[in-house]
């Protein structure tokens, strides 16, 4: 690995962390990946709160799987809580 480029630094037989640096997912400026980079991964208070209000706004997302996305495997079975009726018994 070339020095800068994140990796480790081979040099007289010590090994040391190169500065990494990410881009801020909201503005793409570099921000060095460390405790001193207060609001990490984002450069600034201002480019957190524009995330964060994307998020509120239902601008960023997590979509819910689709039916039959998932594989069923039988795990919604330990989710039963007694008062619903139980699934049908599969082992037949």
């Amino acid at each position: 690995m070339a020095a800068g480029d994140g990796g480790p630094v081979w040099g007289s037989g010590a090994v040391t962390d190169v500065a990494t640096t990410v881009p801020c997912p909201t503005c793409r400026r570099p921000v060095l990946w460390g405790p001193e980079a207060r609001f990490r991964p984002f450069c600034s208070e201002r480019c957190r709160l524009i995330d964060l209000g994307e998020w509120l706004t239902e601008g960023h997302v997590i979509p819910e799987p689709f039916e039959g996305s998932m594989p069923d495997n039988g795990t919604e079975d330990r989710w039963n809580l007694g008062d619903q009726p139980s699934s049908p018994d599969r082992s037949r």
